[in-house]
């Protein structure tokens, strides 16, 4: 299988970057994460980077793409940031969400999960697959119907997280089936501050015109930038394409921010 990886991170309308993307490659898999520090929590850039630190280690200490091996990044990243708390108390309020995505390289199989709002979109035949659902309030009520999925992006309630890395009680994180990737499939991880501003038909619409991730990231960014509000959060993404699964080469770009 070839993976073409394109990564974004921008600070949007803030002074800091509380966003962290990155990806190993190892025998026969690959990892992408990517975390979102939560705004007014003190240390949230850190918080965000130990736990993409954290969560790519466990893989390079344990390479296993399992739902046992995500879950088991998972918890290394929790587990750093708790101890990290202990070690500076000043960062003891700091939080972070986290996707992940594992690709066994061999066998064309992915297995991903999260933790809070950060979302992993995956695209077949340029329409989306799926996507995974948000630990958050807003999303709590779009499923009792209180409101529609149209309203989830403007609603002033929109950041309030039902679960984040950072808790002493472990959250639980959403963990998916595993999927046969197939050729032409695509995956975009992404912080809200990115989701927020392109939305789903955006997505797919720039997708089919796209021929690579950097200039699908870059059409969304476009979007992005131009919807954007003073002061708007950080924004980030991760797009991985996946293509030729019969053989089992593994070329990935140098990761770098889309400009």
């Amino acid at each position: 299988m070839d993976l073409r990886v394109a990564v974004l991170s921008q600070p949007g309308g803030r002074a800091v970057n509380e966003d962290t993307c990155g990806y190993w490659a190892g025998p026969g898999c690959w990892i992408g994460v990517v975390s979102d520090g939560l705004g007014g929590h003190a240390g949230g850039e850190v918080a965000s980077r130990i736990a993409v630190e954290a969560a790519l280690d466990s893989f390079r200490r344990t390479p296993l793409v399992t739902a046992a091996g995500v879950v088991g990044a998972m918890r290394a990243a929790n587990d750093a940031l708790l101890a990290e708390q202990q070690r500076r108390p000043e960062l003891a309020s700091m939080r972070a969400t986290l996707v992940i995505l594992a690709v066994d390289t061999h066998n064309a199989r992915a297995t991903w999960a999260h933790v809070g709002d950060t979302r992993l979109y995956c695209f077949r035949a340029n329409a989306i697959l799926l996507r995974t659902r948000d630990h958050s309030v807003v999303q709590a009520m779009v499923d009792a119907g209180y409101l529609t999925p149209e309203q989830l992006r403007d609603s002033p309630h929109r950041n309030a997280l039902l679960s984040a890395l950072g808790e002493a009680e472990a959250p639980v994180p959403q963990i998916s089936a595993p999927l046969h990737v197939r050729d032409g499939d695509r995956f975009l991880l992404c912080t809200d501050g990115f989701w927020e501003y392109t939305l789903e038909e955006d997505m797919e619409r720039s997708l089919a015109a796209a021929g690579d991730p950097d200039s699908w990231l870059r059409q969304l960014e476009q979007l992005v930038r131009a919807r954007g509000r003073p002061g708007q959060d950080n924004y980030s993404a991760l797009a991985v394409a996946c293509t030729d699964p019969s053989t089992t080469v593994l070329r990935y770009s140098t990761a770098r921010s889309v400009t």
